[in-house]
């Protein structure tokens, strides 16, 4: 049998690039790995353009696997504890990427800190909850019902007065407590809790990836809200709970996120 020896030659090269490829992937750091996921994931996206569901597995994959440690960061930190006691727990924010295409960052909350309802215009979001234990809730817009409170779907009265500007119908897509190590959550522009609050029950890290991130000239302004619940809309008395009136207002004037440094494992971009 004659042995094609250029061949043999080039399967060699393929398969010592196949060996080197692979001892790279389990020397990159998570943090690495994240970035260059990332990158992957939201290349040919933008506003509104939610990315395959293989690229979305395949970032959630990653992110579900990561901890504080990956990111050097440990609940006894300072950025996890509340120095004043006559306000909400100050948020700290650590910046890791920015791009047009997307962010990375986590949110740094002491016990009982609250990120407020808020919305996230056209993007799609990543949220995993490094260590801790937190309670999300979370909404989408009801587009089947009466955007604007009618007699027959009237806001109850609490204290917001009678206007009804800004007013608009979501109902409740998740309500629940969640404690690390849990799974990546992942939000749409149209679906999966667009509008959602997070509440730290403990010290808690959040890694969040956003695609695209905030951007106010292009119109991605974050929109913080008022929940409050309805009285007679027309659904069964059980499901009432399940839906809520959302009203818009500014930014709350005791929420404070300060930024830091991050000093964990360097990205390399």
């Amino acid at each position: 049998m004659r042995i094609d020896k250029n061949l043999c030659e080039r399967r060699g090269r393929e398969y010592s690039d196949s060996k080197k490829n692979r001892r790279r992937q389990r020397m990159i750091s998570p943090v690495q790995r994240l970035y260059e996921t990332c990158k992957e994931t939201f290349t040919n996206c933008g506003p509104g353009v939610v990315p395959s569901a293989e690229k979305i597995e395949r970032l959630k994959e990653v992110l579900d696997t990561m901890a504080g440690a990956d990111v050097g960061l440990r609940p006894n930190m300072p950025y996890f504890k509340s120095i004043r006691y006559d306000r909400p727990p100050t948020i700290t924010y650590l910046h890791l990427h920015e791009c047009d295409k997307f962010s990375i960052g986590i949110f740094c909350l002491p016990p009982s800190a609250v990120i407020p309802l808020h919305d996230h215009p056209g993007m799609t979001v990543f949220s995993k909850l490094l260590f801790g234990e937190m309670h999300i809730k979370s909404y989408d817009w009801v587009d089947n019902l009466p955007a604007e409170p009618t007699p027959l779907a009237k806001p109850l009265d609490n204290g917001l007065g009678d206007s009804t500007t800004g007013i608009r119908l979501a109902e409740v897509k998740m309500n629940s407590a969640f404690r690390a190590p849990c799974k990546t959550s992942i939000l749409y522009p149209a679906d999966g809790g667009n509008m959602h609050c997070f509440t730290a029950k403990t010290a808690c890290a959040v890694l969040d990836v956003l695609g695209p991130p905030y951007c106010d000239p292009e119109g991605r302004h974050c929109q913080y809200y008022y929940d409050f619940p309805f009285s007679n809309i027309s659904v069964p008395e059980e499901q009432k709970g399940d839906y809520a009136w959302l009203k818009e207002r500014e930014k709350p004037d005791d929420l404070t996120v300060v930024g830091a440094l991050y000093k964990g494992p360097k990205m390399v971009k």
